[in-house]
């Protein structure tokens, strides 16, 4: 019994130096609990920027939006544009063949003044 005692406290006193005290426990926490503190200040940065960043995507929908208006009132002025630059040209073709005809109706027109001053 005797033997059987003492291996019990034998034990008990190899496992004794085995236990982790308040001090040391603390001592390797200690880095731990600075080291969270600081990445919830990160992340609390990080998360209010993302927020503001938030904040200012209404305002970027809207300019993409005013963005694609404009492309297309340009588009469509660009199109009515080409219509008039078309229209002009054309116009501009009738007035030069109709310039072509009042010459030639001039030549004849001169020509038979010619004829009725030489009778």
């Amino acid at each position: 019994m005797k033997k059987a005692i003492l291996l019990a406290m034998a034990v008990l006193f190899l496992f004794s130096f085995g236990c982790a005290t308040k001090d040391y426990v603390k001592q390797q926490i200690d880095p731990l609990v600075d080291r969270i503190s600081k990445l919830e200040a990160r992340v609390s940065a990080l998360e209010s920027k993302v927020s503001a960043i938030e904040g200012k995507m209404p305002g970027i929908d809207e300019a993409k939006r005013d963005a694609r208006e404009a492309k297309s009132l340009a588009q469509e002025a660009m199109r009515v544009a080409k219509e008039s630059a078309d229209r002009a040209e054309a116009a501009a073709k009738r007035a030069e063949a109709a310039a072509d005809r009042a010459e030639e109706a001039f030549g004849k027109a001169k020509k038979a003044f010619e004829l009725q001053q030489k009778k």
